[in-house]
């Protein structure tokens, strides 16, 4: 008799703490507004380019290989589309990449940077930017070049820091 009154404890006391995660859990969720974020599949990113641009193809490669779901749309008239979605001038580049929640990823940002961004989510932040195309970032490498270049967090009142530098090449994989 005492064995199974042991035993029952246990299981009392296991189903306990487990009733205190899955609570636990729950109330996080709704304190998040119900939302869960999990790693269970590629990240989706709507990419609108130039149909011309060759450097814009090679970022989406670059994207996919790293795990990204990635729908490339041709666009002639991408001033207006960055421009409403809250890019201003200093920060644009040559293609602009939406994730399913509405951020940006303007131009050439390693999807390393990308994938940090998505985790954290930093507040009053719209997305990321790497303007001017430098050459070495990916999708404008180009022989054994570099130049070091900031990733910027742009930021919902139009204006920008720097999210990360980037020294080297090795740095943005």
């Amino acid at each position: 008799m005492f064995i199974y009154q042991r035993l029952l404890r246990r299981l009392i006391f296991i189903s306990m703490v487990v009733f205190a995660i899955v609570s636990f859990y729950s109330m996080s969720v709704m304190a998040d507004g119900g939302s869960v974020s999990t790693d269970l599949g590629p990240t989706e990113l709507t990419v609108y380019k130039s149909p011309s641009c060759k450097c814009c193809s090679k970022w989406i490669r670059h994207v996919k290989k790293n795990g990204f779901e990635v729908n490339a749309l041709n666009d002639r008239n991408l001033s207006a589309l960055k421009i409403s979605r809250g890019i201003q001038k200093p920060y644009q580049s040559c293609h602009t990449a939406i994730s399913k929640d509405g951020y940006v990823f303007e131009g050439h940002v390693p999807s390393k940077f990308i994938k940090k961004f998505l985790r954290e989510k930093p507040k009053g932040s719209i997305g990321l930017s790497v303007p001017a195309m430098p050459v070495g970032t990916p999708g404008m490498e180009y022989r054994n070049k570099f130049t070091a270049y900031k990733v910027l967090l742009l930021k919902s009142d139009g204006s920008s820091e720097t999210y990360v530098s980037v020294n080297s090449q090795e740095e943005q994989y």
